[in-house]
């Protein structure tokens, strides 16, 4: 683990998790409890002695935990109390990160459905639905649900009663959210939205899409 040996926070949290794939097994359990093989699937590139050693080294940081079942050799991970604190800093990394995507992934890149979650809650406003409603988001198969109830929320399933429904490729709804593409858009063609009450209204940012960064 490398050491920047100065007395600053930001140095010091990068002393802890600024090590390559360390972010990344911090989002997949911010997502929910993982094994080892689940983590090696969601981290496709990652060696399994790396993984291992990068599971040992959150783990004496106090940030994961290993969870055992009685009776049985399958060991879990999941995130502690301090663990979880890295949620905002995680999301707020989403957010700015979005910027970059604009263009939709890479040749190269592998596009999970379970990190769209993820990234919708960190891209929806904190305000603006009416209460007690639900939005049907369908990316490439997977179901999820973006709940009101005060600050809207996203279930990784189909959840109570649907409002209104968008289905659409992964990138389109990521594009979509993070104001990178407008439902005017060429790619948006792509989506095919039902909502009645005009719901998405109150979620997706304006028409005029923001400037996006370039590498």
């Amino acid at each position: 683990m490398s050491q920047y040996h100065q007395f600053c926070g930001l140095a010091r949290a990068l002393d802890v998790i600024g090590d390559r794939w360390n972010l990344l097994i911090v989002r997949e359990l911010l997502i929910g409890e993982r094994r080892h093989h689940d983590l090696r699937a969601a981290l496709p590139g990652i060696a399994t002695n790396l993984l291992g050693e990068r599971l040992r080294q959150l783990t004496a940081a106090g940030i994961v935990e290993r969870r055992g079942e009685a009776g049985r050799k399958a060991v879990s991970y999941r995130l502690t109390e301090l663990g979880h604190g890295l949620r905002e800093p995680v999301l707020g990394l989403v957010r700015w990160g979005a910027a970059f995507m604009a263009a939709g992934p890479r040749p190269e890149d592998t596009v999970q459905p379970q990190w769209l979650a993820l990234a919708l809650d960190a891209l929806l406003p904190a305000t603006g639905l009416p209460a007690d409603v639900g939005i049907l988001v369908t990316a490439d198969g997977s179901e999820f649900t973006i709940r009101a109830t005060g600050r809207p929320r996203v279930v990784p399933h189909r959840d109570g009663r649907i409002d209104a429904t968008i289905e659409a490729p992964t990138s389109v709804v990521l594009g979509l959210f993070a104001g990178a593409l407008t439902l005017d858009s060429p790619a948006a063609s792509r989506a095919r939205i039902t909502d009645p009450h005009e719901l998405l209204a109150h979620l997706l940012p304006a028409m005029t899409a923001p400037p996006t960064h370039t590498t």
